[in-house]
């Protein structure tokens, strides 16, 4: 059984979903993941991580700063130590900054934002996006180690009974960059990566002022939507680049896309067209975005948005 390595993301000790997403996606493949956890809490998450599959937790002591390449040297140090097939990552910022160091320590290819991953043979293929989403690739390497970040809110998320065995390790000192501060999104605001509803508002808001319907309707679904945001918004001053949904911003796949005012340029599509269901409000019956949602409705998103937000209070009212 070989031993796949899984960097862990976490908050204060509480392991970010997409993390234990990817731990479980290595459990899956018939692997030993060995987690690897690291800053101020990381001892906090270990019992979590082996209740989602890992046989082992290695604890990086004295990183109370992150540093991608500190991190890099480490993951890939630990990937030699214990004879890894695959290290997996969240395809978060975090993610995305640190696997491509990690894969060019090994020698070996980065594949990103996969969104399905099996072993084959004597090692793993992904399937991953290729042209802004227009298409899904069917790729794998030849490498020692297989490096892939997956995509949030596509691999199943499942517990069961285990413990895993707990290491600590000093973390790597010798660093060239540390990330001296962050910072945080306001209490019960979740990331747009991350959430399972996403409310997105495009151009066709008209104005700044009401995406204050959007904000609602994100409210109304009791905690579980994050706003998003197309890029033009975003240019225009009106939401901040953490929302934007699109090539040049944020990938998601949440269960429900909501889409206000969005056009659906190729652009917005390849950041969101993997949404288990997607819904399209735009009073232009011909917009790009129709052709990709499951369900749409033609209207002035500013005389929609009250009535919609109302009825889906009401109906979570009732369950």
């Amino acid at each position: 059984m070989s031993n796949i390595i899984v960097f862990v993301e976490h908050s204060q000790g509480a392991p970010r979903r997409a993390s234990l997403e990817a731990l479980c996606a290595a459990r899956d493949l018939g692997g030993a993941p060995v987690a690897v956890v690291s800053g101020p809490g990381a001892d906090q998450c270990t019992e979590v991580l082996g209740r989602h599959g890992a046989a082992k937790v290695v604890v990086l002591t004295g990183a109370d700063q992150h540093s991608p390449d500190g991190l890099a040297s480490d993951l890939a140090a630990i990937a030699g130590e214990e004879s890894a097939a695959a290290c997996l990552v969240a395809a978060s910022a975090t993610g995305r900054d640190v696997l491509p160091r990690v894969a060019a320590l090994l020698d070996s290819v980065p594949f990103a934002d996969c969104v399905e991953l099996r072993a084959e043979g004597e090692g793993y293929v992904v399937v991953r996006p290729w042209l802004a989403g227009k298409c899904l690739a069917t790729v794998g390497s030849s490498g020692a180690v297989f490096c892939a970040t997956l995509r949030p809110n596509v691999f199943p998320l499942s517990e069961a009974d285990g413990a895993a065995d707990i290491v600590e390790r000093p973390a790597c000192a010798d660093v060239q960059l540390r990330v001296t501060a962050t910072e945080a999104k306001p209490a019960g605001q979740l990331d747009v990566q991350e959430a399972p509803v996403v409310v997105a508002g495009g151009r066709g808001m008209k104005e700044e002022e009401h995406f204050a319907l959007v904000e609602g309707l994100a409210a109304a679904f009791n905690g579980q939507a994050a706003v998003g945001a197309s890029r033009a918004v975003v240019d225009n001053g009106w939401r901040p680049h953490a929302e934007q949904v699109g090539q040049t911003g944020k990938t998601v796949s949440p269960q429900l896309y909501i889409a206000i005012g969005i056009s659906g340029a190729i652009q917005h599509l390849a950041g969101m067209r993997t949404s288990k269901v997607i819904v399209a409000i735009n009073k232009d019956p011909e917009a790009p975005i129709f052709r990709v949602a499951d369900y749409g409705l033609v209207g002035d998103a500013v005389e929609v948005l009250p009535a919609l937000t109302e009825a889906i209070k009401q109906a979570l009212a009732e369950q």
